[in-house]
């Protein structure tokens, strides 16, 4: 094995400048959720010439794809070989860029399939197939449930990814999620010489925003309600007879979620009774599952980066949880999604998008890259390992 893992780390090596190229294109073209055609285009055609045969626009998605390498022997596949899926995303934020640090997502999942692959045409026998999975818009799109529903992860053992953070945290804690555009409706008159003739919707909106603050001391800690008024009005001498707002609920898994969101709901329509508003509450966005995290497959990767960097920092449990479709995945099979440490900026800030372009970021980077490689060539090795990564996943999630 130690053969195999020390081929892997210098395949990633030696493809370094070939990689930090990669990365800063994206970085540099910052492209928004089902819009990241030079990301994609970027990353398959990386892929396909270095040998991996490659799906673009995967599952018609325009801007997803599907990258497979399997050990092209004539001997005869070990039975229940492992499909491990390593994920990559690319989608950017609007006006700041890679401030989630996307751009080195993509990066480290080519490394540890080029690792892979490397290790794999080393051994000459087939003993596990690496898929590289391009998952658009995790921004707010839901893209790897998108890719879900279109049975994307049907065939899949283990799917990985790591993401860039403030802090290296193995087992973050992700919540779930669900989005809503709120629009009120009343009626637009001169607000000096007859504002009695109006209905004003963005006071509908004020008494929403107002009632939904107030509702936050009553809810509990791990949950989280936020948003912003997207459309305020035209002109100050206008009674607004639109407004519109985006609200995210953030909670601790699925059913509380649901408690929640009733009684934002009721906050939305009570300020349109309020007011002699309308109101339109559209929840059609896909909604973010929590993370379980799989204990035994986190072990093996902590085991190799912590090998990789003797000396990194130290890993705090105090995660200031966000959301990811990759909590979607979760579900459907056996996941990590480790957070990394690149600097103190926190995510979704400038400081973080100028973080995620430097060259510490990359190396950070590369490393995780390795250490995906590695825990992937450990679980292809060695079944026992995967039968009881497997079995934590069913115990927890019932599946068969």
């Amino acid at each position: 094995m130690e053969q195999l893992f020390a081929t892997a780390c210098l395949a990633i090596d030696q493809e370094a400048d070939a990689l930090e190229q990669l990365n800063l294109t994206i970085w540099k073209n910052p492209e928004l959720l089902f819009q990241e055609k030079i990301a994609h285009d970027a990353l398959t055609n990386f892929l396909e010439e270095r040998g991996f045969s490659v799906e673009r626009g995967y599952k018609n998605v325009e801007t997803a794809f599907k990258a497979t390498w399997e050990c092209q022997t004539t001997g005869d596949k070990v039975d229940n070989a492992p499909n491990i899926a390593v994920l990559c995303e690319y989608d950017a934020l609007p006006e700041i860029g890679h401030a989630c640090g996307h751009n080195l997502i993509a990066q480290l999942g080519v490394a540890a399939a080029l690792g892979v692959k490397a290790a794999l045409e080393k051994l000459g026998r087939p003993i596990g197939k690496l898929t590289v999975l391009g998952t658009p818009a995790e921004e707010g799109g839901g893209g790897k449930i998108v890719l879900i529903e279109a049975g994307a992860f049907d065939d899949v053992d283990v799917a990985m990814m790591c993401h860039p953070s403030y802090a290296n945290i193995f087992l973050p804690q992700v919540l779930a999620l669900r989005q809503y555009t709120v629009t009120y409706h009343g009626k637009a008159c001169h607000a000096s010489a007859a504002p009695w003739e109006g209905v004003n919707a963005l006071d509908a909106a004020v008494q929403a925003y107002n009632s939904i603050s107030a509702l936050r001391q009553q809810l509990k800690p791990t949950t989280r309600v936020h948003g912003i008024i997207t459309k305020g009005g035209v002109k100050a001498n206008i009674v607004p007879d639109l407004t519109e707002m985006e609200y995210f609920i953030r909670a601790e898994n699925r059913r509380e979620l649901d408690v929640v969101a009733l009684k934002v709901t009721k906050c939305f329509e009570s300020a349109a009774i309020a007011t002699g508003c309308t109101v339109e509450i559209d929840d059609s966005q896909k909604i973010y599952a929590d993370m379980i995290n799989n204990r035994a497959l986190a072990q093996v990767y902590e085991k190799h980066i912590n090998t990789l960097e003797p000396n990194r920092r130290p890993v705090t449990d105090k995660s200031r949880a966000g959301s990811t479709d990759m909590g979607n995945v979760s579900y459907v099979c056996p996941s990590i999604h480790p957070m990394y440490y690149i600097g103190a900026a926190i995510n979704h800030s400038k400081d973080f998008t100028k973080e995620s372009g430097t060259r510490s970021a990359f190396l950070l980077s590369q490393n995780q890259g390795k250490a995906l490689a590695l825990t992937a060539l450990e679980i292809m090795s060695d079944l026992d390992l995967l039968a009881g990564i497997q079995a934590e996943f069913r115990e927890i999630t019932g599946h068969n």
